[in-house]
């Protein structure tokens, strides 16, 4: 069961990893390659919803750290969580909590299009992530309070 338990995290993480291996690699691209691509658009509506409820000029977000912040997420995240952490399993649910509503963004297109239907089956896609990392939370905090309760030493009679 363990091994095959550790297979699992693996291929989960393997998602999260190979993704923070090719967008550091992507790094060294002037443009920030397709990771830099993605994020440009969604960071412009971002910042400018920002300044207009905090004042312009009050926040300059730059997209190199939002890059390098997300490699680190799923890169940290994804190690952690193949060797059982539970912080990895955190670490991966704040990294799709701060993604899922950006990119997988299904509220914005007509119902019915196909751009709709490809952004709400990505988002209920991420949102089962999500929900299996919740699972693998739930079920550590069970092991661990079983394993706490059955080690109580019993007091020996003289």
């Amino acid at each position: 069961m363990g091994f095959v338990s550790f297979m699992g995290r693996v291929l989960f993480s393997s998602v999260f990893i190979l993704s923070a291996w090719q967008g550091f690699n992507e790094l060294d691209d002037p443009g920030r390659g397709q990771t830099g691509k993605l994020w440009a658009p969604k960071l412009a509506v971002l910042q400018t919803f920002l300044n207009s409820k905090l004042g312009e000029g009050s926040l300059d977000i730059d997209l190199l750290h939002i890059i390098v912040g997300t490699i680190a997420l799923k890169a940290l995240g994804g190690l952690l969580f193949v060797f059982g952490n539970t912080m990895g399993a955190y670490l991966l649910m704040f990294y799709l909590l701060l993604v899922i509503p950006l990119f997988d963004d299904f509220y914005n297109y007509q119902y019915g299009s196909p751009e709709f239907w490809e952004h709400l089956e990505s988002f209920l896609q991420w949102a089962a992530c999500f929900g299996a990392l919740l699972f693998f939370i739930g079920m550590k905090n069970s092991i661990l309070r079983k394993q706490q309760k059955r080690k109580t030493p019993k007091a020996k009679a003289a």
